[in-house]
Formats: structure tokens, C-alpha cells, sequence
């Protein structure tokens, strides 16, 4: 009786472990081709100073591309600009105040009207790469990134970076070399006329 309920065990348990595993493949399967569909789709950021396209990552950063894409398409950053500039650092937009003119004491402090949790990975803030801009507050990110210039890597592990420039780092250099004001504020606006999410494939 004993032995015969011992084997009865093993079976259910030779049975039972194949089936998890499936389900473990099937949730691997899944969350690959999310991964894969995000990055087939690359931002294609169209300034006054050229046209930059970037891709995602959303494998180290899901709710910040997630976010950005959703600000994107519905066309938050369209006729934002770029506020700060600093050379061989970076260069600072998506702040909805600086579609108005009137209101530029004021640009750098904008937000879509939450904030986002930061994701911190082992991405290196690198000339290209798109960062979240925030305050003090770690968990303080709402609309607001950047584009490093140079290769700003102290800033690792404590901004969330969530994709890199594929496209227009001619343009990236435009815009971080232009003629400053005090405040770090182009002499000439460096204009965001739109910014548009594509299929990777769409984009020569």
C-alpha cells in the first residue's frame, strides 16, 4: 500500500513538473514578444535643427518607455523645445511649458501632471542616450529627458535611461553646440516639432 501510493506520488510528480515548465516557457514566450514588439518601434524626434531617431529599451526600463510612447502619441512633445543645453553634457527637453514663450521663468518645471518611478539599470549614460530628467526626488520623472552629449556617466544608477540615438547625432551636436544664455537657455529656439513613434522598419 505504501509502495503503491509512493509511485502514485512520483507520477503526479513526473506529470505535474512538465506542465510548469510549459506554462514558464509560454510566460518566457509572451513577455519576449512584448519585448520584441517594443523594439521593433523607434521615436523619430523632429527638431528646427534636423530630424534624430532613437530606440527603446524596454528590457531595463518597460514603464518609462511605456510612458514616454504614451506622451509621444498623443502628442504631448509636439511644438515642446529643448530649455537646456549644455555642451558635452546634454541637451534637456519635454517640458509642456515651453510651448508658450510667456511663460519661460517657469520652463524646466513642467510635467504631464504625475510622476513615474525610476528604473535604474546598468545602462551607461552615454553620448546618445535618452535619460530621465527629475528633481531630487528619485521617483520625481513625469515628461521630462534627455539626450547626453558627452558620456556623463556619474549620472549611472541614479537616472533612468531608456534608449539611445540610432540616427542624427549630427543633429544632437547642432543642437549641444548652439549659442547659450545664461541658464543654460538657447539663444535660438531649438524647437520640438513633433515627436513621432514608428516601426523600426519604417525608417531608413
Amino acid at each position: 500500500m505504501k509502495l503503491t501510493l509512493l509511485c502514485c506520488l512520483m507520477g503526479l510528480a513526473i506529470v505535474a513538473t512538465p506542465v510548469r515548465s510549459e506554462e514558464k516557457k509560454e510566460e518566457k514566450k509572451e513577455t519576449a514578444a512584448m519585448n520584441d514588439t517594443n523594439k521593433k518601434e523607434v521615436a523619430v524626434i523632429k527638431t528646427s535643427e534636423g530630424e534624430m531617431v532613437a530606440e527603446f529599451w524596454p528590457d531595463v526600463a518597460p514603464k518609462t518607455v511605456e510612458n514616454f510612447k504614451k506622451l509621444a502619441k498623443s502628442g504631448f512633445y509636439d511644438g515642446t523645445a529643448f530649455h537646456r543645453v549644455i555642451k558635452g553634457f546634454m541637451i534637456q527637453g519635454g517640458d509642456p511649458l515651453t510651448k508658450d514663450e510667456s511663460k519661460q521663468s517657469r520652463w524646466g518645471t513642467g510635467d504631464p501632471g504625475y510622476k513615474i518611478d525610476a528604473e535604474f539599470s546598468k545602462k551607461s549614460h552615454e553620448r546618445g542616450v535618452l535619460s530621465m530628467a527629475r528633481s531630487q526626488d528619485v521617483n520625481s520623472a513625469g515628461s521630462q529627458f534627455f539626450i547626453c552629449h558627452g558620456a556623463p556617466k556619474f549620472l549611472d544608477g541614479q537616472y533612468t535611461a531608456f534608449g539611445k540615438l540610432i540616427k542624427g547625432d549630427d543633429v544632437l551636436e547642432k543642437i549641444a553646440t548652439t549659442k547659450t544664455l545664461p541658464g543654460d537657455r538657447p539663444e535660438k529656439r531649438m524647437n520640438v516639432e513633433s515627436i513621432k513613434i514608428v516601426p523600426a522598419d519604417s525608417v531608413k
